[in-house]
């Protein structure tokens, strides 16, 4: 594991402890394609699919988000479908909770972005590969 996700789970870690998890369990939903989308989410154990059209999936871990789409636009509708791959534990925050969070620790913005950038790169290369 590189420094930079060690940095990530340790600003989760920290979230997490001032705030009630959402616990889910294999199998569980937790956010469908096309739904309003009103709260991003941030893997704090476990791990979550990310499907959308019909090739895209993504899996992610601690230290992980997703969902930022909702906290951008208000009429924000889901893109995909994300699925607890096995029990996972979740940070849920609506925008005035993320807000919050930017100001408490301001690592955790950058780390989001960056976490965000390695993600897309990670996309870009799976689709040139084809």
């Amino acid at each position: 594991m590189n420094l930079n996700k060690n940095l990530e789970l340790n600003t989760i870690a920290a979230l997490a402890g001032k705030r009630d998890l959402n616990c889910v369990k294999q199998g569980d939903i937790i956010f469908r394609k096309g739904e309003l989308g009103q709260k991003l989410y941030c893997v704090v154990s476990g791990e979550v699919q990310l499907k959308w059209g019909n090739d895209g999936v993504e899996n992610i871990g601690p230290g992980s988000s997703f969902g930022v789409g909702a906290l951008v636009d208000p009429e924000h509708l889901r893109f995909g479908t994300a699925v607890a791959l096995c029990d996972s534990e979740l940070i849920e925050m609506n925008r005035e909770e993320f807000l919050f969070a930017l100001q408490e620790l301001p690592m955790f913005s950058l780390e989001m972005l960056h976490d965000l950038e390695q993600r897309l790169q990670g996309l870009k290369d799976h689709m040139n590969d084809r």
